[in-house]
């Protein structure tokens, strides 16, 4: 039977959100600036906090709160140790690509990462092919958070999927839509601030259910005493370590989604505070609910097939299990609002791929510049139009969502490593280079991924950013620097 009583936090979050994005949206027409630049970069006049927590949003997805802590729940320790390598993450990206982005980006007009490629390699090529990339590797992961949030609030409410996954993909739509880049900013601290009262009430909770800290920790050493090793008994070898420390740290800070977030800040001081910020806040979140999903062993006694056969379905049985109803779907918020933060950030991004990097620069090379009342309806269709198809590639549910979303992970980050890290910091990257490099690392990165195929037992990543790395250096040797290309920006003398 269906609880209404766990239902009534959320709807009363998703109501705060959308108020805040419509008031938002109010306040930045009034004040002006220009629609493309407003709707796509929020008028790059991020504040430190909401540019900590928006970067930390959309780091941050339903698989972060779901299927991350559920594979601790079988792994152990072992899962939390991987995780701790993503507080780097944010440190990693405003420190690299923090103040030139900025720079870069404030002298060309760029409004997105693909603008700052266009410009970098003179080349429109690769710049559509990035933006094809993003678009197809961003509906994937939009379709792991709809599913990922969908499915908690089934568990927890005892409503359909499809109504869960209605209410959700209406909310981020709208959210998107309506807000824009700053609206979508503000909507993601909101957020972000949800995702820790979330993981504080899950905690107590746990902790509640589970008789105390020590208790659980006794109950876990007695049945599987495996969860307490770092290699939990080989089913973590340094292997996946190695690769997930890279995959989830070391080179997320060349996602595209978070990328765009160092175009938007206001000034050096908004960037020094939303490091600190963001340092902070990232490791309490990732470090934390992982460990609660290790915690949920001393509460989920069963083996997994009592759980529906996937981990994905652990923390929404611990909170069903260890919280009354009200308390449960305020502890839903915090995956939810990561669901929700992640797609509508993705939304934003897609569309800006399309309309600004296509059909703008399309209309710019003819000579025609299309209404502002033009752009402003083409933007939200396009928005629009991407949601709906997300949400439609949702209504069966795909298992495994954290898989997903790492895989998405791996093709963004082989996309993208070489032709931005190159582009900003190696004057003679050239644009056949960033070709190869992009086209070749995706193409092998994903046949070995469709292939199962490993070298040495390591995650695809590797093989895919290998063959992008070799492929940016063969193709800058053999090819020329484009007169397009606008090296003075980037290098200045």
């Amino acid at each position: 039977m269906p609880n209404f009583a766990a239902l009534i936090p959320l709807i009363l979050f998703l109501l705060v959100a959308l108020v805040v994005s419509i008031v938002v949206r109010r306040r930045t027409m009034a004040a002006g600036g220009g629609f493309v630049n407003e709707y796509f970069i929020g008028n790059r006049a991020l504040g430190g906090f909401v540019l900590a927590m928006t970067t930390i949003a959309t780091y941050g997805s339903v698989s972060s709160f779901v299927g991350g802590p559920g594979q601790a729940w079988q792994t152990g320790f072992g899962w939390v140790y991987m995780a701790v390598v993503q507080v780097t993450a944010l440190v990693l990206l405003y420190g690299i690509f923090g103040k030139k982005m900025a720079l870069v980006s404030r002298k060309l007009n760029a409004v997105t990462v693909v603008d700052v490629v266009r410009a970098r390699y003179g080349s429109n090529a690769l710049a559509n092919c990035a933006a094809v990339v993003i678009v197809l590797f961003f509906a994937a992961t939009m379709v792991a958070q709809f599913v990922g949030g969908a499915k908690l609030f089934e568990a927890v409410t005892s409503y359909s999927y499809l109504v869960g996954l209605a209410l959700f993909g209406i909310a981020v739509i709208l959210f998107t839509t309506i807000g824009g880049f700053r609206g979508v900013a503000v909507t993601d601290a909101l957020c972000g601030v949800m995702m820790l009262a979330g993981i504080v009430v899950l905690a107590g909770g746990i902790l509640s259910a589970g008789g105390g800290y020590e208790s659980i920790m006794q109950s876990i050493k007695a049945t599987s005493p495996a969860m307490l090793e770092p290699f939990s008994d080989g089913t973590m070898p340094p292997s996946l370590y190695f690769t997930q420390w890279l995959l989830v740290g070391v080179f997320t800070f060349v996602l595209p989604q978070s990328v765009v977030r160092t175009m938007g800040y206001k000034d050096v001081k908004s960037l020094h505070s939303a490091m600190i910020w963001g340092t902070v806040i990232i490791g309490a979140m990732m470090i934390g609910v992982t460990s609660l999903g290790v915690l949920s062993a001393g509460v989920l006694t069963e083996d997994l097939a009592a759980y529906g056969g996937s981990v994905d379905n652990i923390i929404p049985s611990v909170i069903v299990e260890s919280l009354p109803p009200v308390l449960g779907g305020i502890a839903i918020i915090g995956p939810v609002a990561a669901s929700i933060s992640t797609v509508s950030s993705l939304l934003i991004s897609s569309s800006s791929a399309i309309i600004k990097d296509v059909y703008l620069h399309w209309c710019d090379e003819r000579g025609t510049v299309p209404a502002e009342r033009s752009i402003a309806v083409s933007s939200q269709a396009i928005t629009l139009g991407i949601g709906v198809l997300v949400f439609v590639l949702s209504i069966v549910p795909p298992d495994v969502i954290w898989k997903i979303n790492m895989f998405a992970f791996g093709g963004l980050e082989t996309a993208f490593f070489f032709v931005l890290v190159c582009g900003l910091f190696w004057k003679k990257a050239n644009a056949t280079g960033a070709l190869c490099s992009m086209v070749g690392g995706v193409l092998a990165y994903c046949a070995c991924m469709a292939g199962g195929f490993k070298v040495m037992d390591l995650h695809q990543i590797v093989i895919g950013i290998t063959v992008a790395g070799v492929l940016m250096v063969v193709g800058t040797l053999v090819g020329r620097q484009k007169p397009a290309a606008d090296l003075k920006v980037f290098f200045p003398e």
